[in-house]
């Protein structure tokens, strides 16, 4: 009789190129765009702008953004995912703990399949989006369902949302805290989260209410005031009006408000990808700076142990 686990937490991240390089952020962002979920335009609309326009002009520009926040081991996203896993496997070890990308390798689906070859009996899969949305906890559903609709001998359980969940939150305040303790307190704390547009919360999705969730429950464990924290939304993409404020401009007017030094951190994050460490931590600070003022990032849980310890306990729930 085997003793090997018959439980397994699957803990899904969005994706990433599996090189800065054109060709790789081209497939990468093929998949990623065309999902319908992701970008609802009607395929036969789309497709043809997508591969005939948007893919040829930002797999260049995208690759050498990708290039500057590379790691040895490789792209952020896919090295701090990779150590989530290892750290929450240590935190469970009578489960069996892997990491997915809903884009990209290591796929989704086969990472069910293999977990299913192994005789798991039990999976818990962990979206990384503590803000539930349908243009990334939904996606990551669909292929769950249509995976266990093939797959009816394995029960899988899928944790919707952790946007306000106790630990999380203290988890995200006690980073912050500690990031103050070692560098001193900005005049102003800014909550960034990546947009969705407009059109998808007159629609229904609660993303921006889940947001406002996170961002008033880390700010209560913080004992901020109304006046020391703001929220806004960044990472847009096109024309239409998305989720507003918009978090560049609204760090601009912070600085020539009068606020010196601006701290920003993004519990939207699971971990640092190319959205926080190119588009906010280098980004937003040269911009930041051109307008007087000092911005400084506050890197994502990643793997640290407290991030680790929330996220084993919530799959510990489901």
């Amino acid at each position: 009789m085997s003793d090997a686990p018959t439980t397994a937490l699957l803990a899904v991240n969005l994706g990433t190129p599996e090189t800065p390089t054109a060709p790789a952020v081209r497939r990468y962002l093929a998949e990623f765009l065309g999902d319908p979920r992701v970008v609802s335009i009607p395929p036969l609309l789309w497709k043809p702008l997508l591969h005939g326009l948007i893919l040829p002009l930002r797999g260049g520009r995208s690759a050498h953004k990708y290039a500057q926040v590379w790691l040895p081991e490789g792209s952020p996203l896919a090295v701090y995912t990779r150590r989530l896993a290892e750290a929450m496997q240590r935190e469970l070890p009578h489960w069996r703990v892997r990491d997915a990308m809903r884009y990209g390798q290591p796929a989704l689906r086969p990472a069910l399949d293999a977990l299913a070859g192994e005789g798991v009996e039990r999976i818990v899969v962990l979206p990384l989006y503590p803000q539930y949305s349908t243009t990334t906890t939904a996606s990551v559903e669909d292929v769950v369902r249509d995976w266990q609709a093939r797959h009816p001998q394995v029960e899988v359980r899928t944790v919707h949302d952790y946007a306000d969940d106790p630990r999380w939150v203290a988890a995200v305040a006690d980073s912050i805290r500690g990031y103050w303790q070692r560098n001193g307190r900005g005049d102003r704390l800014l909550f960034s989260f990546h947009g969705i547009p407009q059109r998808l919360a007159d629609a229904g999705d609660p993303y921006p209410q889940r947001c406002e969730a996170s961002a008033r429950a880390i700010a209560a464990a913080l004992e901020l005031g109304e006046g020391d924290w703001q929220l806004a939304y960044q990472s847009r993409f096109g024309r239409e009006r998305w989720l507003q404020p918009y978090a560049e401009p609204t760090l601009w007017a912070l600085a020539e408000g009068g606020a010196k030094t601006l701290d920003v951190a993004c519990p939207g994050f699971a971990t640092d990808c190319l959205e926080t460490l190119e588009e906010v931590a280098l980004g937003f600070t040269a911009s930041v700076a051109r307008h007087g003022a000092t911005m400084r990032y506050i890197p994502c849980l990643n793997d640290a142990p407290e991030h680790a310890l929330a996220l084993a306990a919530l799959a510990r729930d489901a």
